[in-house]
């Protein structure tokens, strides 16, 4: 099961954790007293590009006759829609730039170019997800309530066909997040199935009438007998664009390493555990300057979840910052190339598409869902081991998870099976009770 018990996973007591929270409430003050032109050129500048790079696509597309023409206009107008969902939709929706008091970018007044309102998004996402994420049964952005993303999530035969599912999710992301969105509104404000006119449902009717209006009517409607053709190339861009997104946040949070936590870590949890919870339930991944943009800093993922109101341009020296700190408490800071995070992503999707008795790793001991019990486990030599780390007595320094999970993986590959069956069988009961049953002659 996930984890519940975050300062124990981390191998940190109670004032360290304090202390790391009092760290970062630091970085948080530093940056925002250096806010000032140079972020506000940036933002005006990103929607400078958006905007002129998405109104030369839409000339391309409908005045140019050539497939080259057309292919070019396509790309454009697909990476235009990234910048503006991701860059600016996504950041301005945060109120990463309200400090700016400009009210054209600004959280309570910028719509974003999706069919789900922005209204819907912001209690959803800002809330619900920032607020509990990696949460099992409290951020239903956790797999979307389809896909089974942790093994605190039961099994159902439905999950078999994930790696299909996961694919359809893909291609209709945009569509598959107005729904979510507008699920989760309705059951905020308690409206019942029959309540057709309810002000959410008239919402997402009216933005989905403009969006299909725009992409697949008017611009094609402006082409003339180029319809079908502009018609196939905005669809074909809002599905490019579909495609990046859904690459980019499974990338922020289901490659290993990104933890999962139950709701028993939310029980009193103190502003450093919630810094701590942010900081190992994401992940990162590389990228220069342009892809950075692209992804609307996304790729920073740990620092947009410590910091999600401050400006996305800052978060390449907030990283620098974070990376010393982890380094400081002997946390790890989860990165790695684009391709191999996406790829470990999906690997836990195929992979928990089957039941648990299929699995061969323990619940506690998986790359997708770990927990504090990882550390408590049956050691061929003396029958029991907890992992426990501190301080290196001959230099000092902290030992923390970092450590920690570097000593326990060859343990756990060299250990009899025992152990696994012991904790799978026991589950929390474990933490109370530290030494499992020795194994008997047939369990050798």
């Amino acid at each position: 099961m996930a984890i519940t018990d975050i300062r124990v996973f981390a191998h940190l007591t109670e004032a360290d954790v304090d202390a790391l929270g009092r760290e970062l409430d630091q970085i948080r003050t530093d940056i925002e007293q250096l806010l000032g032109q140079r972020d506000a050129d940036y933002i005006r500048r990103a929607i400078r590009v958006h905007r002129g790079l998405e109104g030369a696509a839409r000339l391309l597309l409908c005045a140019g006759r050539h497939r080259a023409t057309r292919v070019a206009g396509t790309v454009m107008l697909a990476c235009a829609k990234s910048i503006e969902m991701m860059e600016l939709g996504h950041n301005i929706s945060h109120g990463q730039w309200d400090w700016m008091n400009d009210p054209e970018i600004h959280s309570t007044n910028w719509e974003w170019d999706l069919v789900g309102p922005s209204a819907h998004w912001k209690r959803s996402h800002n809330v619900v997800h920032h607020t509990y994420a990696n949460v099992y049964g409290m951020d239903e952005d956790l797999g979307f309530a389809v896909q089974r993303m942790t093994r605190d999530e039961p099994w159902r035969p439905i999950h078999l066909l994930q790696p299909v599912t996961s694919l359809l999710i893909a291609a209709s992301f945009e569509w598959a997040i107005a729904v979510h969105d507008w699920a989760l509104v309705r059951q905020h404000r308690g409206i019942p199935d029959s309540g057709w006119r309810a002000t959410p449902n008239a919402e997402f009717a009216r933005k989905i009438a403009r969006q299909v209006g725009k992409d697949l009517l008017l611009f094609p409607a402006l082409s003339g007998q180029g319809f079908r053709s502009t018609l196939a190339a905005n669809a074909s861009a809002l599905l490019l664009r579909n495609l990046w997104s859904y690459v980019v946040i499974m990338c922020g949070h289901f490659p290993d390493g990104a933890e999962k936590f139950t709701t028993g870590q939310l029980r009193g949890e103190t502003r450093g555990e919630w810094y701590l919870r942010q900081l190992l339930g994401t992940a990162n991944f590389h990228a220069g300057p342009i892809l950075a943009f692209m992804t609307g800093s996304l790729c920073y993922q740990i620092e947009h979840h410590l910091f999600p109101d401050l400006p996305s341009n800052r978060y390449p020296e907030i990283a620098e910052r974070i990376r010393a700190l982890c380094d400081k408490y002997d946390l790890p800071y989860t990165t790695g190339s684009l391709p191999a995070q996406f790829w470990q992503a999906h690997r836990t999707l195929w992979k928990l598409a089957l039941p648990d008795r299929l699995l061969r790793r323990s619940s506690d001991d998986a790359a997708e869902t770990r927990s504090e019990r990882k550390f408590l486990m049956a050691s061929p030599t003396t029958g029991r081991l907890l992992i426990k780390l501190e301080t290196d007595p001959n230099t000092g320094v902290r030992q923390g998870l970092r450590t920690a999970l570097a000593a326990a993986d060859p343990v756990l590959r060299s250990t009899n099976p025992v152990g696994g069956q012991w904790l799978r069988r026991r589950g929390t009961a474990a933490l109370a009770d530290p030494h499992p049953p020795r194994a008997r002659k047939d369990d050798r």
